[in-house]
Formats: structure tokens, C-alpha cells, sequence
């Protein structure tokens, strides 16, 4: 792995993260960043060191209509629209509403307008790395999200190659207020990082799980696991799911289900392009053998 916790650290979650990108027909394909007054602040950011990005404006009635009517040229090729929607982690059809994408919770963020950073002057919010913004970040990186259990960590790797990642910015675990799911999304992958001066970015993860996965461990719901916490069955057993996986998987992380049930996960890269990732997991019992979820837990 490019990255490793300190020895007394222990490792709660990774996944691929990036600014979130809007999805209803005005918004579509634009990312704004706000002050609390509802004003762009991307000059702002640029005066303080980030690069040069793009700019959006909201879509007119004819370029919703005119993407309504690309989006419906698709028809003829519903097999690569399905395996593209599927390696973001999201099963359906890109073509119309995909299932799972749910309804706006706030219209005025999310239909209206698309922030990704909502921050006053010296909040929080505003200290997050830039490389986070598809629009600024060179195409042979990407950043990853990652959560220990002191720190919520962002790196940069570059595509392809297993050297060491940058560590772009990190906070302290009571500097993260509150991890919210935003349901309406592309792949319902979105989460709002929301920090204790009340500042918050909008970010898409890499799947679905993780989405919910980062809101549960910092909400309390879901307790993570050392591996020293492991019975010896459990031990075993962790050890015959990493041997049936390929080298390049990660080393597993740990969870305690409200049920009482242990998730162990372990993400293994795809050949199927950079940057993507399949999930690997087993639920076992106290003693390691095969177990049930209760309903809703995964």
C-alpha cells in the first residue's frame, strides 16, 4: 500500500474522494463554491493559492432540453452506459433517473444551485485541499479520503503507480462535526463533510458503501476493530479470505455491527481502469464462522 497510519494509529477507512459534481438538469455537470451569504468565493481561493479553474453557470431551458435529448441517443448503447454506471459502483442505467439516486434534501443546494464548499473568511471548509476539484487536479492523479481514528486524512496518488502518496491535508478527529449521505447523486455516493465551525464540502466517494460506511463510524453506529481485538477463530478465518485474494489487495479493516456481527473488508484494484476498486467482504460471528447482518446494517 502507498500509505501507512502511524504504528499507534489505526486505519477506519479509504476511499476514492473528489469535489461532488451536480446532477439536476441546471446544475448538471457544475460545482460552485459559496460563502454564507450564498457568493461565489472561487476568486477567493485563487487569491490564496489555488489554481486557475473552470467556471459554471447555470443551464438555460435549451440545455436542459439539449441534454435530455443526448442522454436519449444513448438508447442504442444501454450495455456500455450500464458497465460504465456499474464501475462507478452503482448498479442501473445512467440513462433517466437511476434507482437508489433519491430525491433532493435541500433543492436550494442541489436543484437551484450546486455548492461544494459553503465557508465564511478562515473557516475550515476553505482549507481543504484543492487537488479535491476535478476541474483543477492534473488527470494522472487522483485523492483519496481517508479516516483513522485520530485523523480525516486527503492524498493525491498518481494513476497507475504504486509509489508513495502526498499527504495533501489532514484534521483532527473533533475538528469533523458531522458526516451527512446526500442521497441525490449520480451513484448516491455523495457525503457532506460538515466541520465544527459549521463550514462544509460536498464530496463523492468511490462507492456507495463507503458513503455510508463514513457517516456510521463517525456517527458511533458502527465500531471499528483492531486486529488484536480478533478472537482466534475470527484470526483465522480473516486469514483464509485474504489468502483466497489477489496480492495487490489491501489490508483489511475491521468493523463491529450494531447486531454484534464483524464486517471485515478489503479493497482489491480492477484491471478495468486506474483508480477503481472492487470491495471484498465477509460477515463472521464471535468465533469466526459465517454470519448474518440484520437488516438495514449493510
Amino acid at each position: 500500500m502507498d500509505w501507512y497510519p502511524n504504528a499507534d494509529e489505526q486505519l477506519l477507512l479509504r476511499t476514492t474522494a473528489g469535489f461532488a459534481t451536480g446532477m439536476a438538469p441546471a446544475v448538471s455537470g457544475s460545482r460552485w463554491f459559496r460563502d454564507l451569504e450564498r457568493r461565489d468565493i472561487q476568486g477567493e481561493l485563487e487569491l490564496a493559492g489555488w489554481p486557475e479553474g473552470p467556471t459554471y453557470e447555470l443551464r438555460s431551458a435549451g440545455d436542459r432540453a439539449a441534454r435530455r435529448t443526448g442522454r436519449a441517443l444513448l438508447v442504442g448503447i444501454p450495455l456500455v452506459a450500464n458497465l460504465i454506471a456499474n464501475l462507478g459502483g452503482a448498479a442501473g442505467t445512467p440513462l433517466g433517473d437511476v434507482p437508489g439516486r433519491g430525491r433532493p434534501d435541500e433543492p436550494e443546494n442541489e436543484v437551484a444551485d450546486f455548492p461544494v464548499m459553503w465557508a465564511a473568511p478562515g473557516a475550515l471548509a476553505r482549507t481543504v485541499p484543492w487537488q479535491l476539484d476535478p476541474g483543477r487536479r492534473p488527470d494522472d492523479r487522483m485523492t483519496d479520503l481517508v479516516l483513522t481514528d485520530r485523523r480525516l486524512l486527503f492524498l493525491a496518488t498518481r494513476r497507475g503507480s504504486i509509489g508513495k502518496a502526498d499527504v495533501l491535508g489532514e484534521f483532527t478527529r473533533d475538528s469533523v462535526a458531522e458526516v451527512r449521505r446526500m442521497k441525490f447523486s449520480e451513484l448516491n455516493a455523495d457525503v457532506r463533510v460538515t466541520f465544527a465551525d459549521g463550514s462544509w464540502v460536498r464530496l463523492a466517494l468511490g462507492n456507495p458503501d463507503d458513503a455510508e460506511r463514513l457517516g456510521q463510524v463517525l456517527g458511533g453506529t458502527v465500531r471499528m476493530l483492531t486486529e488484536s481485538e480478533l478472537s482466534e477463530g475470527q484470526s483465522d478465518r480473516v486469514r483464509r479470505f485474504m489468502a483466497d485474494l489477489p496480492k495487490t489487495a489491501h489490508p483489511p479493516t475491521y468493523s463491529r455491527l450494531p447486531s454484534g456481527v464483524t464486517l471485515v473488508e478489503s479493497r482489491v484494484p480492477v484491471k478495468a481502469g486506474s483508480g477503481l476498486f472492487e470491495t471484498h467482504s465477509i460477515l463472521m460471528d464471535g468465533s469466526g464462522r459465517p454470519a448474518q447482518a440484520a437488516p438495514g446494517e449493510v
